[in-house]
């Protein structure tokens, strides 16, 4: 059906890969793009092999629109996804918007100086795309992505007005690390060291780091101690289901990972600015004087996110538990996925956290291929029909489960 382009080629692009090297009658041709070409290679070698694909690829830098862009012109994708670094959204965009191509992520743009994340900045293309007749799907991972989607089935289906949402989302696995982020450092450390926010009675509320927790039960799991964050999706979802008085986010953290996170935080090194370090030369003629931002350096001495799914035991559970009103009477609704990191591992060589990332975007590119999901400007997930991904989260390794008037702890 058509002709798509991955640029990134980390964990989550390995699983997306995979994902659509699976679904070749949609995705009839394949380019993988970063900038480490051979990563590119080592995965399209995977790719070719186990599904007979023939997955070509290119060397970019998702930082330079001109190097996009000459990318795109020459390989015509009907759709670009966009699995790099939050930071490179809106050169991407510009890119699509220059070749005509459409477009879709997993994460909302943030600049690499702050610390920062919220969707303005991609919503500000929105005319651009409409007057170019070209689609941008923004935030198709799981949370944002999933947990959106499941927002809209619950609207759609089971509620006339929907009053708190709250989306939960745990890690129950084991990598046997003393400490070890589950996506790219950098980013996730950047997200959980800042201030919680959440959104109730028309504003934002705003807390300190990690202040707000408490425990929760997840399915299959059991209590883990969860904590409130600020995260991209309530920003949309509160615009989209106005009738939403409160939304929050949660993500749980082990004892032990917060220890690590608050020694990083104290030492300074998850600081995002530039420092000066004095090095020595390597031919020993002095020393010179170099710039490393400290959490860039500490990613580059964590284990990759890449790595760790081999050994990683245990499982992931995320959903939305929802409250609201149908025929008069209060409901609730508590839908989620549990997945488990071996089962991702085996099929994909990738842990669970990508897993649950790579593969709805692998569904959002298939919707808009077929026609689905396609409409000229720039939305998130939750404006499309929920009903077709949701099915297609079946169908492709991330089934859902449904719990009606439970008790939702919240």
């Amino acid at each position: 059906m058509g002709k798509v382009l991955i640029i990134g080629a980390g964990g989550v692009a390995t699983v997306a890969a995979h994902k659509v090297a699976q679904n070749k009658d949609v995705f009839t041709e394949i380019k993988i793009a970063s900038r480490t070409k051979s990563k590119c290679d080592a995965l399209a070698e995977v790719l070719n092999k186990k599904y007979g694909t023939n997955v070509t690829t290119a060397r970019v830098d998702a930082d330079s629109v001109e190097e996009l862009v000459a990318l795109m012109s020459e390989y015509k994708p009907d759709i670009v996804m966009n699995l790099a670094l939050p930071y490179q959204d809106l050169t991407i965009m510009d890119a699509c918007l220059a070749t005509g191509c459409n477009y879709m992520d997993t994460a909302n743009y943030e600049p690499k100086d702050e610390a920062h994340f919220e969707y303005s900045w991609q919503w500000a293309y929105r005319e651009r795309f409409e007057q170019a007749g070209l689609t941008a799907i923004l935030g198709c991972g799981f949370d944002p992505g999933v947990t959106s989607v499941y927002t809209a089935y619950a609207a759609k289906h089971h509620f006339d007005e929907m009053h708190y949402l709250d989306i939960v989302d745990c890690n129950a696995g084991n990598h046997h690390k003393a400490f070890a982020t589950n996506f790219n450092p950098e980013i996730n450390i950047r997200e959980i060291t800042q201030k919680g926010l959440y959104y109730e009675n028309g504003k934002y509320i705003e807390t300190e780091p990690m202040e707000i927790h408490q425990p929760l039960n997840y399915p299959n799991i059991g209590p883990k101690e969860s904590y409130l964050l600020h995260h991209e999706e309530i920003e949309s979802l509160v615009i989209n289901f106005p009738t939403i008085k409160r939304a929050r986010f949660w993500m749980t953290f082990g004892q032990q990972y917060l220890t690590y996170l608050d020694v990083i935080q104290n030492i300074g090194m998850s600081r995002i600015d530039e420092i000066c370090y004095k090095a020595p030369k390597a031919d020993g003629t002095g020393d010179e004087v170099v710039k490393i931002v400290p959490l860039q350096f500490l990613k580059a001495v964590l284990p990759n996110p890449q790595e760790l799914g081999e050994n990683y035991e245990g499982e992931t559970s995320i959903g939305c538990r929802i409250r609201g009103i149908r025929g008069g009477e209060e409901h609730t609704y508590y839908v989620y996925n549990n997945c488990s990191h071996q089962a991702a591992y085996e099929e994909t060589g990738m842990q669970g956290v990508s897993y649950t990332t790579g593969v709805p975007a692998m569904i959002g590119a298939k919707l808009f291929l077929k026609g689905i999901w396609k409409k000229a400007g720039v939305h998130n997930v939750e404006e499309f029909d929920p009903d077709p991904f949701m099915q297609e989260l079946n169908e492709q390794g991330l089934p859902w489960h449904e719990i009606h008037d439970g008790d939702l702890e919240l």
